[in-house]
């Protein structure tokens, strides 16, 4: 059945780059697995055991590195851009995006000029939170109108939450993801960086993270004018609509919750392959949705998502 994942990972190909002995890329001084994220092969078997025809590929977080100072990270996101394209060479099913750094955003800026016109990109990549600078930032306003004058996608993927409460109990993945992506997605909305640039086209994974269960709050404060909030071009509940999310909430009521403040037309498949709190089966997670449902998420709200006709 024709299917596009959003929500994929890839280790890039970094040539002679620092290996353990399992083959695995050492990132300051870490290994990075699970093995199949160095196997573009395996990802193009899952494709073929859960029916679907394309996955978009980014780079994991801890290929990210937003603690390098901008001369460092210059060099750093060329050689994970160009090795992502390096590793998915000879693998047309699968659609790279490029690795943009907001946590320097004129380096962001300068990247994306230079990857701008290959085609090989089907759009870009960043980190929600983590190290990145505040979404509504003004450095990152030439960035925000070069990315919506080209029409293009951003996939938003947390970075490490930078919260050391989070260290006991993996919470930095079960409770600092989730929470980095609200935290980005409130930045975009606060900030008017959606409703002022309508032709950018964002993408949430892990189904918007906590953005439905406290988009309520978010607008009760916008009605009852709390200290900070700004007057904004449309209100939280509209201009969340915007964001399209993919289905990875591990809960048929979070995503029912995510259809309610998304939009039905604004949910894709997403599997976090493959990582062990990701799925081997993105159409189980919607599948209470019904058929006519699924077949939209899969392949025409996906194309929408991308930009594609």
């Amino acid at each position: 059945m024709p299917g596009i994942d959003l929500h994929t990972h890839l280790a890039p190909d970094l040539g002679e780059h620092a290996r353990n002995t399992d083959g695995l890329v050492l990132i300051d001084g870490h290994p990075v697995g699970p093995p199949d994220l160095h196997r573009p092969d395996r990802l193009v078997e899952y494709l073929d055991a859960a029916d679907l025809d394309e996955a978009v590929v980014t780079i994991p977080p801890p290929f990210f590195r937003q603690d390098l100072d901008e001369d460092t990270a210059r060099d750093w996101v060329r050689s994970v851009n160009d090795g992502l394209l390096s590793a998915l060479d000879r693998h047309d099913r699968l659609t790279p995006l490029a690795y943009l750094p907001l946590e320097h955003p004129g380096l962001a800026l300068d990247e994306y000029a230079r990857i701008r016109d290959d085609e090989r990109w089907a759009g870009l990549t960043a980190a929600a939170g983590g190290g990145s600078y505040s979404l509504a930032d003004p450095a990152l306003t030439p960035l925000w109108k070069a990315l919506d004058a080209d029409d293009r996608t951003l996939l938003l993927h947390p970075g490490t939450a930078p919260d050391p409460r989070l260290t006991p109990f993996y919470l930095a993945n079960l409770l600092g993801n989730p929470g980095e992506t609200a935290l980005a997605a409130a930045q975009l909305v606060f900030g008017d960086v959606l409703a002022t640039h309508p032709r950018l086209r964002f993408v949430l994974v892990h189904c918007g993270g906590l953005l439905p269960a406290v988009v309520g709050r978010w607008q009760r404060g916008a009605d009852t004018h709390r200290p900070g909030v700004p007057d904004l071009t449309e209100s939280p509940r509209t201009a969340v609509r915007r964001f399209y999310v993919d289905c990875l909430a591990h809960d048929p009521a979070v995503v029912d919750l995510a259809v309610t403040t998304f939009g039905a037309d604004h949910i894709v498949l997403g599997s976090d392959w493959p990582f062990p709190m990701g799925t081997r089966d993105p159409r189980s997670l919607v599948a209470h949705r019904g058929e006519a449902f699924i077949r939209s998420s899969e392949l025409r709200t996906a194309k929408e998502a991308l930009g594609r006709p």
